[in-house]
């Protein structure tokens, strides 16, 4: 993985050492010599660690130490998606060994190989040259494809989710949670927690869903512009790929200071393909075809990442948040509630 991961956890826990040594060498191949670990930068997830040896180079992730929910920073998920994708043509990093054991360094954790990359974080990449824009965008638009074309029995994922009413599940889910989270009055959210139930899809396809594909969730070669590594796969599940390709490409609807957008983007003249001519190709590489509840997906994604922004909100109110910025991040759930509200009602533009 990169020098950024686009992962990380609060506080400055790093593990043992003498006891993750001891693990290491009884568990990974080839492992010897003194480890030296540095934290990543960026994220307010799952702890990752660059650990190198004397002849290995790996990455470290782990559950935060102390108490989490049940369900979240699933590093045990992650290992399991991506061991099961080796071979399948999507780019992951090797994983080498998944640690239940607590006792080691006080959480669950994996080891992968590092794989050197570029991470973007904005994804008008206004450093690079019009054919690199490019270039890198329609190998982000192939593996998605990739990910959403396979055989989830085929790889050993069958039930790795739940099959059916993704798109309800979705709604009550993140429903819940900004309810949970709310502070103050927003029309918006409480217009569209209304309006989402009344519109839902039929059920799509049932496939495996990233999650959270973002062009900062992706390494980029180190010179080449293709991805060569997809990371951060806490939130995948079974799902509607149609779902997970809107929520990929929410980016074209928001501004840059809401949300790494790319509204406003002079699409011609950067290199970077303009929402039509990206969804085309995503459904030329997939065969899926139906995008009639394409704006049903955009609003819905927007909803979601409104809903974790008002949680982000709610933590930093409570003193218990991770990031600096915490505060900031939050501020753009009503924004963002707004442009989704705009575009259910048809003046968003869009299908």
């Amino acid at each position: 993985m990169g020098t950024a991961t686009g992962t990380g956890g609060a506080g400055d826990w790093v593990p043992d050492r003498a006891r993750l040594t001891r693990w290491l060498s009884a568990t990974i191949p080839g492992f010897r010599g003194e480890i030296r670990l540095e934290r990543t930068a960026g994220g307010q997830s799952n702890p990752t660690f660059r650990l190198r040896a004397t002849d290995l180079d790996l990455v470290l992730r782990s559950k935060p130490a102390g108490p989490t929910l049940p369900s979240a920073h699933a590093v045990d998920r992650e290992f399991r998606v991506m061991e099961a994708l080796r071979g399948t043509g999507v780019p992951v990093p090797c994983v080498r060994a998944l640690c239940g054991d607590e006792s080691v360094i006080g959480t669950v954790f994996y080891v992968m190989d590092y794989v050197p990359g570029r991470v973007f974080w904005d994804p008008r990449l206004i450093d690079l040259d019009r054919a690199e824009r490019s270039a890198i965008f329609n190998s982000m638009n192939e593996t998605i494809a990739r990910i959403h074309s396979l055989d989830v029995a085929a790889i050993g994922l069958r039930d790795y989710g739940r099959a059916g009413a993704y798109a309800e599940r979705q709604v009550a889910r993140w429903t819940r949670q900004y309810r949970a989270s709310e502070i103050d009055p927003n029309p918006a959210m409480d217009w569209l927690i209304d309006w989402l139930p009344r519109n839902l899809p039929p059920d799509g396809p049932t496939r495996l869903v990233h999650g959270d594909y973002r062009l900062d969730n992706l390494l980029i070669h180190p010179t080449e512009p293709r991805v060569v590594a997809v990371l951060d796969w806490e939130l995948s599940t079974l799902g509607d790929p149609m779902a997970d390709f809107a929520y990929h490409m929410m980016s074209w609807r928001l501004r840059p200071e809401l949300f790494r957008g790319l509204a406003g983007t002079d699409f011609a003249g950067t290199g970077i393909p303009d929402e039509q001519t990206y969804l085309a190709r995503y459904v030329e590489r997939t065969g899926l075809s139906d995008t009639r509840h394409w704006k049903f997906f955009l609003v819905l994604s927007m909803f979601r990442i409104a809903a974790i922004m008002q949680g982000i909100a709610k933590r930093a109110l409570d003193g218990t948040a991770s990031n600096a910025d915490a505060a900031e991040i939050g501020a753009k759930a009503r924004p963002i509630s707004e442009v989704a509200v705009e575009l259910a009602q048809g003046s968003g533009g869009g299908t």
